[in-house]
């Protein structure tokens, strides 16, 4: 499972076989979006963790499902993964949600007790999304399903 992108990150993935990890994803741009979760639900059935995902029209929308679940489920989980895609398009729309979704993310790992992961896709075109999904830039979704369990490790031994 090694990512041509970042060779290190595969290196001391915990096996948490309790871990349970909710997947915010969105509507938008769903062929990419469908092969980030594929890439994290492998990586997470590997080591053993669980998941659930959560379905959001935009990137846009991601920070508020976070916050929702995490205030009103009845099991919390040990951290999310957000999954979007934002294509640049002829408008200054794709700074606007960029900007919004990196920080609403950012705030909420500020403010939330588990990890909340950052794996959208902000790229100029297509072909950049697709060199992410298993090209030559690695799978970000497998990353993110490593990071989001090297977090829930990290924040385990803190607590």
């Amino acid at each position: 499972m090694a990512t041509p992108g970042n060779t290190n990150l595969n290196k001391g993935i915990p096996a948490i076989k309790d871990a349970f990890v909710v997947i915010v994803k969105t509507e938008w741009n769903a062929t990419v979006i469908n092969k980030l979760e594929a890439g994290v639900k492998k990586v997470l059935k590997a080591q053993g963790a669980t998941c659930k995902v959560l379905t959001v029209p935009g990137a846009f929308e991601i920070p508020f499902a976070v916050k929702n679940h995490y205030a009103y489920s009845k099991v919390l989980p040990d951290a999310y993964i957000t999954l979007g895609a934002v294509i640049r398009g002829d408008t200054p729309h794709f700074d606007y949600v960029c900007k919004a979704v990196t920080d609403g993310v950012l705030q909420l790992n500020l403010s939330l007790d588990v990890p909340v992961i950052f794996g959208v896709l902000t790229v100029d075109n297509e072909e950049q999304a697709r060199e992410r999904i298993g090209g030559k830039h690695g799978h970000k979704g497998e990353e993110a399903a490593v990071t989001a369990l090297k977090m829930i490790s990290l924040n385990r031994k803190l607590k």
